[in-house]
Protein backbone atom coordinates (compact mmCIF):
# COMPACT_ATOMS: atom_id res chain seq x y z
CA UNK A 1 0.00 0.00 0.00
CA UNK A 2 1.69 3.48 -0.93
CA UNK A 3 1.78 5.46 2.46
CA UNK A 4 -0.17 8.55 1.09
CA UNK A 5 -3.12 6.25 0.18
CA UNK A 6 -2.52 4.30 3.77
CA UNK A 7 -2.88 7.28 5.59
CA UNK A 8 -5.60 8.53 4.12
CA UNK A 9 -6.99 5.19 4.62
CA UNK A 10 -5.79 5.93 8.28
CA UNK A 11 -4.12 2.99 8.39
CA UNK A 12 -2.19 2.77 11.26
CA UNK A 13 0.94 0.82 9.79
CA UNK A 14 1.19 3.18 7.18
CA UNK A 15 0.94 6.05 10.02
CA UNK A 16 3.86 5.08 11.71
CA UNK A 17 6.19 4.10 9.02
CA UNK A 18 5.50 7.46 7.35
CA UNK A 19 6.11 9.26 11.04
CA UNK A 20 9.30 7.43 11.07
CA UNK A 21 10.18 9.01 7.57
CA UNK A 22 9.28 11.93 8.32
CA UNK A 23 10.89 12.62 11.50
CA UNK A 24 14.42 11.22 9.76
CA UNK A 25 13.70 13.92 6.93
CA UNK A 26 14.39 14.12 2.87
CA UNK A 27 12.91 13.95 0.39
CA UNK A 28 10.63 10.92 0.34
CA UNK A 29 9.61 12.57 3.35
CA UNK A 30 8.52 15.76 1.40
CA UNK A 31 6.51 13.82 -1.24
CA UNK A 32 4.65 11.95 1.44
CA UNK A 33 3.48 15.42 3.27
CA UNK A 34 2.93 17.36 -0.50
CA UNK A 35 0.90 14.24 -0.90
CA UNK A 36 -1.44 14.62 2.24
CA UNK A 37 -1.55 19.04 2.38
CA UNK A 38 -4.85 19.00 0.64
CA UNK A 39 -6.24 17.01 3.20
CA UNK A 40 -5.30 18.51 6.09
CA UNK A 41 -6.80 21.46 7.82
CA UNK A 42 -9.83 19.01 9.18
CA UNK A 43 -8.76 17.98 12.91
CA UNK A 44 -8.72 19.89 15.89
CA UNK A 45 -5.31 20.62 17.36
CA UNK A 46 -5.14 21.00 21.34
CA UNK A 47 -2.09 21.98 22.71
CA UNK A 48 -1.58 20.64 25.87
CA UNK A 49 1.76 22.55 28.14
CA UNK A 50 2.61 22.87 31.39
CA UNK A 51 5.51 22.82 34.10
CA UNK A 52 7.09 19.20 34.49
CA UNK A 53 4.67 17.18 37.02
CA UNK A 54 1.62 19.42 36.84
CA UNK A 55 -0.39 15.66 35.17
CA UNK A 56 -0.36 16.63 31.59
CA UNK A 57 -0.19 12.89 30.82
CA UNK A 58 -2.79 11.82 32.84
CA UNK A 59 -5.16 14.90 31.22
CA UNK A 60 -4.02 13.78 27.77
CA UNK A 61 -4.87 10.47 28.67
CA UNK A 62 -8.63 11.24 30.22
CA UNK A 63 -9.29 13.45 27.58
CA UNK A 64 -8.39 10.82 24.97
CA UNK A 65 -11.11 8.60 26.77
CA UNK A 66 -13.60 11.29 27.16
CA UNK A 67 -13.13 11.48 23.25
CA UNK A 68 -13.53 8.03 22.84
CA UNK A 69 -16.80 8.08 24.46
CA UNK A 70 -18.49 10.34 22.40
CA UNK A 71 -17.06 8.44 18.79
CA UNK A 72 -14.49 10.60 18.77
CA UNK A 73 -11.00 9.34 16.65
CA UNK A 74 -8.17 10.89 18.52
CA UNK A 75 -4.66 11.37 17.43
CA UNK A 76 -1.70 11.77 20.26
CA UNK A 77 1.33 13.71 19.78
CA UNK A 78 4.11 13.44 22.80
CA UNK A 79 7.10 14.99 23.02
CA UNK A 80 9.33 13.92 25.51
CA UNK A 81 12.69 14.92 26.60
CA UNK A 82 15.55 13.17 24.55
CA UNK A 83 17.84 10.40 26.05
CA UNK A 84 21.36 11.45 26.01
CA UNK A 85 22.12 7.70 25.45
CA UNK A 86 20.19 6.31 22.53
CA UNK A 87 18.70 10.08 21.32
CA UNK A 88 15.28 8.72 21.81
CA UNK A 89 12.08 9.82 23.19
CA UNK A 90 12.51 9.03 26.81
CA UNK A 91 8.49 7.46 27.55
CA UNK A 92 7.97 7.19 31.16
CA UNK A 93 5.09 9.23 31.11
CA UNK A 94 3.68 7.05 28.14
CA UNK A 95 2.93 4.10 30.59
CA UNK A 96 -0.43 6.05 31.79
CA UNK A 97 -1.81 5.68 28.06
CA UNK A 98 -1.42 2.23 27.59
CA UNK A 99 -4.79 1.60 28.22
CA UNK A 100 -5.16 3.65 24.70
CA UNK A 101 -3.30 1.37 23.23
CA UNK A 102 -5.57 -1.30 22.09
CA UNK A 103 -8.49 1.24 20.54
CA UNK A 104 -8.33 1.34 16.90
CA UNK A 105 -9.97 4.86 17.21
CA UNK A 106 -6.37 6.08 19.18
CA UNK A 107 -3.40 6.63 17.74
CA UNK A 108 -0.63 7.76 19.71
CA UNK A 109 2.98 9.02 18.89
CA UNK A 110 5.99 9.67 20.73
CA UNK A 111 8.74 12.29 19.80
CA UNK A 112 12.05 13.54 20.87
CA UNK A 113 12.95 17.10 21.03
CA UNK A 114 16.39 16.41 19.99
CA UNK A 115 17.60 19.64 21.30
CA UNK A 116 14.69 21.53 19.35
CA UNK A 117 13.65 24.63 22.01
CA UNK A 118 10.10 25.78 22.42
CA UNK A 119 8.67 22.18 23.96
CA UNK A 120 7.95 20.75 21.05
CA UNK A 121 9.81 18.31 18.34
CA UNK A 122 11.34 19.73 15.48
CA UNK A 123 8.24 17.50 13.31
CA UNK A 124 5.73 18.00 15.86
CA UNK A 125 3.63 20.12 12.99
CA UNK A 126 4.84 17.43 10.30
CA UNK A 127 3.15 14.88 12.69
CA UNK A 128 0.11 17.15 13.23
CA UNK A 129 -0.46 17.24 9.55
CA UNK A 130 -0.30 12.88 9.06
CA UNK A 131 -2.74 12.23 12.08
CA UNK A 132 -5.00 15.29 10.33
CA UNK A 133 -5.11 13.83 6.93
CA UNK A 134 -5.79 10.37 7.89
CA UNK A 135 -8.90 11.79 9.79
CA UNK A 136 -8.24 12.11 13.26
CA UNK A 137 -10.96 14.67 14.67
CA UNK A 138 -9.40 15.76 17.89
CA UNK A 139 -5.46 15.97 17.99
CA UNK A 140 -3.82 16.17 21.36
CA UNK A 141 -0.47 18.13 21.66
CA UNK A 142 1.41 17.47 24.62
CA UNK A 143 4.52 19.35 24.96
CA UNK A 144 8.14 18.16 26.58
CA UNK A 145 7.11 20.37 30.31
CA UNK A 146 9.92 22.77 30.23
CA UNK A 147 8.51 25.89 31.83
CA UNK A 148 8.28 28.88 30.33
CA UNK A 149 9.78 28.94 26.53
CA UNK A 150 6.63 25.97 25.67
CA UNK A 151 5.11 28.92 23.56
CA UNK A 152 5.59 27.09 20.17
CA UNK A 153 3.05 24.90 20.96
CA UNK A 154 0.81 28.35 20.20
CA UNK A 155 1.54 28.73 16.52
CA UNK A 156 0.41 25.13 16.31
CA UNK A 157 -2.90 24.49 17.85
CA UNK A 158 -6.00 25.54 17.71
CA UNK A 159 -6.59 25.92 21.36
CA UNK A 160 -4.14 26.23 24.19
CA UNK A 161 -4.84 24.16 27.55
CA UNK A 162 -1.95 25.38 30.21
CA UNK A 163 -1.95 23.06 33.51
CA UNK A 164 -0.83 24.75 36.55
CA UNK A 165 -0.75 23.04 39.83
CA UNK A 166 -0.80 25.18 43.15
CA UNK A 167 2.39 24.61 45.28
CA UNK A 168 4.74 24.42 42.43
CA UNK A 169 5.87 27.69 41.92
CA UNK A 170 3.11 28.10 39.03
CA UNK A 171 2.47 30.98 41.24
CA UNK A 172 5.46 32.17 39.53
CA UNK A 173 5.07 30.84 36.43
CA UNK A 174 1.42 32.16 35.51
CA UNK A 175 2.28 35.69 36.02
CA UNK A 176 4.77 35.90 33.59
CA UNK A 177 4.01 36.81 29.80
CA UNK A 178 4.94 33.61 27.45
CA UNK A 179 2.22 31.46 29.72
CA UNK A 180 -0.09 33.89 30.43
CA UNK A 181 -0.17 34.88 26.48
CA UNK A 182 -0.76 31.27 25.01
CA UNK A 183 -3.68 30.00 27.21
CA UNK A 184 -6.83 29.31 25.60
CA UNK A 185 -7.76 27.82 29.03
CA UNK A 186 -6.37 27.34 32.10
CA UNK A 187 -7.09 23.58 33.90
CA UNK A 188 -5.89 23.94 37.58
CA UNK A 189 -4.95 20.08 38.11
CA UNK A 190 -4.33 18.03 41.20
CA UNK A 191 -7.40 20.32 42.82
CA UNK A 192 -7.49 18.44 46.14
CA UNK A 193 -4.54 19.93 46.71
CA UNK A 194 -4.70 23.04 49.60
CA UNK A 195 -5.12 26.96 49.07
CA UNK A 196 -6.31 26.04 45.61
CA UNK A 197 -9.54 28.67 45.39
CA UNK A 198 -6.81 30.98 46.41
CA UNK A 199 -4.57 30.30 43.76
CA UNK A 200 -7.56 29.85 41.44
CA UNK A 201 -8.53 33.85 42.85
CA UNK A 202 -4.83 35.11 41.89
CA UNK A 203 -5.29 33.84 38.88
CA UNK A 204 -8.38 35.01 37.85
CA UNK A 205 -6.98 38.71 39.34
CA UNK A 206 -4.08 38.05 37.36
CA UNK A 207 -5.84 37.51 33.91
CA UNK A 208 -8.49 40.28 34.19
CA UNK A 209 -5.86 42.81 34.06
CA UNK A 210 -4.89 41.08 31.01
CA UNK A 211 -6.95 41.83 27.44
CA UNK A 212 -6.29 39.88 24.32
CA UNK A 213 -6.56 41.20 20.74
CA UNK A 214 -9.23 38.53 20.29
CA UNK A 215 -11.10 39.91 23.69
CA UNK A 216 -11.47 35.92 24.43
CA UNK A 217 -11.18 35.78 28.48
CA UNK A 218 -9.49 32.54 28.78
CA UNK A 219 -10.86 30.15 30.61
CA UNK A 220 -10.03 28.90 34.84
CA UNK A 221 -11.09 25.41 35.51
CA UNK A 222 -10.10 22.61 38.19
CA UNK A 223 -9.49 19.33 37.88
CA UNK A 224 -8.49 16.02 39.10
CA UNK A 225 -7.21 14.12 36.34
CA UNK A 226 -6.11 11.00 38.58
CA UNK A 227 -10.01 11.06 39.62
CA UNK A 228 -11.64 11.71 36.16
CA UNK A 229 -12.73 14.81 37.96
CA UNK A 230 -13.37 18.45 35.83
CA UNK A 231 -12.26 16.41 32.39
CA UNK A 232 -15.78 16.84 30.82
CA UNK A 233 -15.77 20.27 31.26
CA UNK A 234 -12.18 20.84 29.91
CA UNK A 235 -13.73 19.12 26.88
CA UNK A 236 -16.77 21.79 26.90
CA UNK A 237 -14.24 25.14 27.24
CA UNK A 238 -11.91 23.36 24.49
CA UNK A 239 -15.62 23.19 22.52
CA UNK A 240 -16.03 26.88 23.59
CA UNK A 241 -13.23 28.55 22.19
CA UNK A 242 -13.11 26.47 19.38
CA UNK A 243 -16.38 27.77 18.27
CA UNK A 244 -15.29 31.22 19.71
CA UNK A 245 -12.62 30.62 17.02
CA UNK A 246 -14.53 29.66 14.35
CA UNK A 247 -17.54 32.43 15.09
CA UNK A 248 -14.49 35.27 14.15
CA UNK A 249 -13.31 35.59 10.53
CA UNK A 250 -10.50 37.70 11.51
CA UNK A 251 -8.79 34.58 12.82
CA UNK A 252 -8.25 34.00 9.15
CA UNK A 253 -5.75 36.68 9.09
CA UNK A 254 -3.20 36.11 11.78
CA UNK A 255 -3.58 32.04 10.79
CA UNK A 256 -1.92 34.07 7.42
CA UNK A 257 0.81 35.22 8.88
CA UNK A 258 1.19 32.11 10.50
CA UNK A 259 1.75 30.34 7.11
CA UNK A 260 4.03 33.23 6.50
CA UNK A 261 6.25 31.92 9.33
CA UNK A 262 6.36 27.93 8.10
CA UNK A 263 7.25 28.95 4.81
CA UNK A 264 9.73 31.30 5.79
CA UNK A 265 10.72 28.21 7.97
CA UNK A 266 10.60 25.85 4.98
CA UNK A 267 12.78 28.19 2.84
CA UNK A 268 15.12 28.48 5.75
CA UNK A 269 15.70 24.50 5.61
CA UNK A 270 15.83 24.02 2.73
CA UNK A 271 18.34 27.31 1.77
CA UNK A 272 20.40 26.06 4.33
CA UNK A 273 20.59 22.15 3.06
CA UNK A 274 21.76 23.73 -0.62
CA UNK A 275 24.09 25.91 0.88
CA UNK A 276 25.69 22.40 2.95
CA UNK A 277 25.29 20.14 -0.23
CA UNK A 278 27.92 22.53 -2.38
CA UNK A 279 31.11 20.75 -3.09
CA UNK A 280 33.66 22.60 -0.05
CA UNK A 281 31.55 24.13 2.03
CA UNK A 282 31.65 21.75 4.43
CA UNK A 283 35.20 21.68 4.58
CA UNK A 284 35.10 25.71 5.32
CA UNK A 285 32.72 25.16 8.11
CA UNK A 286 35.42 22.95 9.49
CA UNK A 287 38.06 25.22 8.75
CA UNK A 288 35.91 27.84 10.32
CA UNK A 289 34.91 25.73 13.94
CA UNK A 290 38.72 25.16 14.30
CA UNK A 291 39.19 29.08 13.87
CA UNK A 292 36.39 29.62 16.61
CA UNK A 293 37.80 27.35 18.91
CA UNK A 294 40.84 28.57 18.74
CA UNK A 295 39.89 32.21 19.58
CA UNK A 296 41.64 33.22 15.70
CA UNK A 297 38.18 34.19 14.21
CA UNK A 298 34.83 34.96 16.27
CA UNK A 299 32.05 33.29 14.52
CA UNK A 300 30.32 36.59 12.77
CA UNK A 301 33.23 36.81 10.52
CA UNK A 302 33.53 33.10 10.17
CA UNK A 303 30.44 33.07 8.72
CA UNK A 304 30.18 36.43 7.25
CA UNK A 305 33.51 34.86 4.98
CA UNK A 306 31.92 31.56 4.03
CA UNK A 307 29.06 33.06 2.71
CA UNK A 308 30.89 35.93 0.86
CA UNK A 309 32.81 32.48 -0.24
CA UNK A 310 30.09 30.90 -1.31
CA UNK A 311 29.52 33.19 -4.85
CA UNK A 312 33.29 32.91 -5.58
CA UNK A 313 33.80 29.66 -6.46
CA UNK A 314 37.39 27.67 -6.45
CA UNK A 315 38.07 30.37 -3.27
CA UNK A 316 40.06 28.37 -0.31
CA UNK A 317 38.13 28.56 3.46
CA UNK A 318 38.01 31.53 5.26
CA UNK A 319 40.80 33.38 6.17
CA UNK A 320 42.85 32.03 9.52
Amino acid sequence: MDLVDGILKADSRSMARALSIIESGGHQAQEILKGIFSKTGRGVVVGVTGPPGSGKSTLVDKLAQAYRKQSKSVGIVAVDPTSPFTGGAILADRIRMQNLYNDEGVFIRSMATRGHLGGLAWATRDAVSVLDAAGKEMILVETVGVGQDEIEVVRLADVSVVLLVPGMGDELQALKAGIMEIADVFVINKADRPQVERFQQELESVLSLCVRPDNWKPLVLKTIATEDQGVLEVIEGIASYTQFRASHPEFAESRRYETEEDILALLKERLLTRVLEQEGVRDKVRVATQAVRARKMDPYTAVEQIVEQLHKPGVAGPAR
